[in-house]
């Protein structure tokens, strides 16, 4: 238990991380998921070398 009331300005900052982290953490998501689909996804190859003549 708190001895002094939170401000306002508190809260309002609180509820603006939450939100700014959870759109990081979906952003994350989004390229893992991107990343995981593109590399397991049959037609994946590796780009060709050129062999030096």
């Amino acid at each position: 238990m708190s001895l002094r009331k939170e401000h306002e300005i508190h809260n309002r900052r609180k509820g603006r991380n939450v939100g700014v982290g959870l759109l990081l953490g979906g952003f994350v998501v989004l390229v893992l998921a991107l990343t995981m689909v593109k590399v397991t996804s049959t037609g994946f190859s590796f780009p060709e070398t050129q062999g030096t003549e």
